[in-house]
């Protein structure tokens, strides 16, 4: 029997087909953690953390209650049950009682159980409220436009009698940070993933009806189903006319339609959508450029690269060897 140091690197020989952009979507998102901290403050208490640019925070309060603050936004009272996601990093503020003195979290002493994982204790001995910390990272790149769509703090609650997949999940992280069996800080790390993902599909259906560009037209009758075809058929030459004949409409209507609620023209929206997909191929598989470029709608290596280097701003090469920094306008509009 091989050793799995043996196993070679995956070869993808073909995308796997997708028929829901929004799946599509949070599969490219790409979590990764960074950090979690299992918290225990005690009233009084205040804590303010530090902008994070890049990351994504996830608080639980798992029990207890406490207010989170944050500049240009209405304090957010968070009861038992509590899931708030502050989507770009900003800096916050969480309080025990709106009055309680805040201290910089650089400053409170952490017990280190792990090279991510730390348990917090805090404050000054009174009632206590238990909150369970998540710092994730996801790709720049492929996650830019959903991230940027976000609000500011996504706050979602759950109450003890609720079966929804809130509660659950959330009752699931407690029981793990309070009785840390091997293997636990495994099992947080993937529950926290699942939070995320569920809350952002959540907030989603919950602005479905509102004027939110993209995110309309993925609920549109037409142009969502336009989009659908060109997520699961991403190699396939599609032209407007082409998709205006599958999804019953006029060329010309397609294609003012899908600009004004995607915010870019199809083509180049199927550009942006083979790009993101090369990407993750770049980064994930062992797979040439020739075959990235095949799996993509590219007959030609060369023609790949220059598409690839106008819309992303760095190379392939750049991207497999762990290089990419992405320049100023390499992201898709926001609508």
């Amino acid at each position: 029997m091989a050793s799995p140091l043996d196993v070679p690197p995956r070869v993808a020989p073909e995308l796997p087909p997708s028929t829901d952009p929004l799946g599509h979507v949070l599969q490219l998102l790409r979590l990764h953690g960074v950090l979690y901290c299992d918290a225990e403050f005690t009233s009084p208490w205040g804590i303010e953390l530090p902008a994070l640019p890049g990351v994504m925070n996830v608080e639980v309060v798992t029990a207890g209650s406490c207010w989170l603050e944050i500049d240009g936004e209405a304090p957010v009272s968070m009861p038992e049950g509590s899931l708030v996601l502050i989507p770009r990093g900003r800096r916050h503020k969480l309080r025990g009682s709106p009055g309680d003195r805040t201290t910089p979290l650089e400053q409170i002493p952490v017990q280190y159980i792990g090279e991510r994982f730390e348990i917090m204790r805090f404050g000054g001995g009174g009632a206590a409220t238990r909150v369970t910390y998540y710092g994730v990272r996801f790709d720049p790149y492929l996650a830019d436009r959903l991230i940027r769509l976000l609000p500011e703090v996504l706050h979602l609650h759950t109450r003890a009698d609720d079966d929804s997949w809130l509660h659950g999940t959330i009752a699931l992280i407690a029981q793990e940070a309070r009785r840390r069996l091997p293997g636990y800080e495994t099992v947080i790390t993937r529950l926290a993933d699942v939070l995320v993902i569920q809350a952002i599909r959540t907030w989603v259906e919950g602005v479905r009806d509102e004027p939110r560009g993209w995110i309309t037209a993925l609920y549109d009758r037409r142009i969502g189903r336009a989009m659908s075809l060109m997520h699961r058929r991403p190699a396939h030459p599609w032209q407007v006319d082409t998709l205006a004949r599958e999804i019953g409409m006029s060329r010309s209507g397609l294609s003012a339609r899908f600009t004004d609620l995607v915010g870019e023209p199809v083509a180049q929206y199927l550009t942006r959508l083979r790009m993101q997909l090369a990407h993750r191929e770049l980064r994930e598989t062992s797979a040439t450029l020739a075959q990235i470029a095949e799996q993509v709608g590219y007959q030609s290596e060369p023609a790949f690269h220059r598409a690839f280097k106008r819309v992303v701003g760095v190379t392939p090469g750049a991207v497999r060897k762990g290089q990419a920094s992405y320049p100023p306008g390499s992201e898709p509009p926001v609508r």
